[in-house]
């Protein structure tokens, strides 16, 4: 785990009730050390031993178990794998209590995983009915965001509780964005990715293309990116190394944001596309190709890597 930025002068670390931190992974453990380093009090637990030790190595109160950090917070955060992990840990499993009866009346349950927003608001309408608070607030900007406090959080949430909350997501992102009540922070995140999806793809093939023409990485770059081709997944994550130094195309395609998280994302996208009855066809295309991107060995690389997958295929 990387070193996670201070927060920048000025901001309000504006600490409040103990906060349990509930999935300490890639993304997870840098956000909560950020929470940490601006003074708040966080109490962690993840099922991992290792990602356990790497957190409790950079200052995180790590316990044995969800319940004995859930006891005396005042904020349940959570960062989980899927809906259905949410809800489980909600409701609890196997007999025993699950996070919402543990918690101490009026608890604020802030979820930070990417999950179909029809689980959001069951999970929001789970905690309220216990006698507690919801906010959903899924994340854009990756685990290097994540460790530099950069993240952009987009809210569903009363707007209470968005107050409420506010101060410790400006803490961990640059940018936090209420998008409205219950279950509108996963709606964005999805709509998001799925523009970033089709984008990377276009990109890709845009680059593949320029190849069999001729044209260098560079010249096509320094078109594009000045013009109508411009976006996030050309400028800010190039698949191809060279114009953007940063990008993981440059890293071999380390993540980043690894080719499986964006196959997840999209099939939440069709998931929506599907319940809503939108008449879309690039959507379902974009998560048709990364889901066989994901399965024959690019689960592990960033995205951009979609571009091998593309320049494998033409060759042949």
């Amino acid at each position: 785990m990387s070193e996670p930025a201070t927060p920048p002068s000025g901001r309000p670390a504006a600490p409040t009730a103990p906060i349990a931190f509930l999935g300490l992974g890639h993304m997870g453990g840098p956000m909560a050390v950020n929470l940490v380093r601006a003074g708040y009090s966080v109490t962690g637990f993840d099922v991992v031993p290792a990602a356990l030790e790497a957190a409790a190595a950079h200052g995180i109160t790590t316990v044995s178990s969800a319940a004995d950090a859930v006891a005396g917070a005042g904020v349940v955060l959570t960062m989980l794998p899927s809906g259905k992990h949410l809800l489980d840990a909600y409701r609890g499993t196997g007999g025993g209590p699950g996070l919402l009866a543990a918690a101490a009346p009026n608890t604020l349950f802030l979820d930070c995983s990417t999950i179909n927003v029809e689980e959001a608001r069951e999970a929001a309408g789970l905690a309220v009915a216990a006698g507690h608070r919801a906010v959903d607030a899924p994340v854009s900007g990756g685990v290097v965001g994540a460790e530099a406090g950069t993240l952009t959080f987009m809210v569903g949430a009363p707007a209470e509780d968005f107050t409420a909350v506010q101060p410790m997501l400006e803490v961990m992102g640059r940018r936090v964005v209420h998008c409205g009540d219950h279950g509108a922070g996963q709606a964005a995140k999805i709509c998001n990715n799925m523009i970033l999806g089709i984008s990377m793809i276009a990109v890709s093939e845009a680059f593949v293309l320029g190849e069999k023409l001729g044209l260098t990485h560079e010249a096509l770059f320094d078109v594009a990116s000045a013009a109508s081709g411009q976006c996030w997944a050309l400028t800010t994550n190039c698949p191809v190394p060279g114009p953007v130094p940063a990008s993981p195309a440059n890293r071999n395609y380390e993540p980043g944001f690894a080719g499986a998280l964006m196959a997840k994302d999209l099939k939440l996208a069709l998931n929506a596309l599907e319940s809503t009855g939108v008449a879309a066809q690039l959507g379902p295309l974009a998560s048709a190709i990364y889901d066989d991107f994901a399965a024959d060995g690019g689960a592990g690389r960033d995205f951009s890597g979609i571009i091998t997958d593309i320049r494998d295929k033409s060759a042949r």
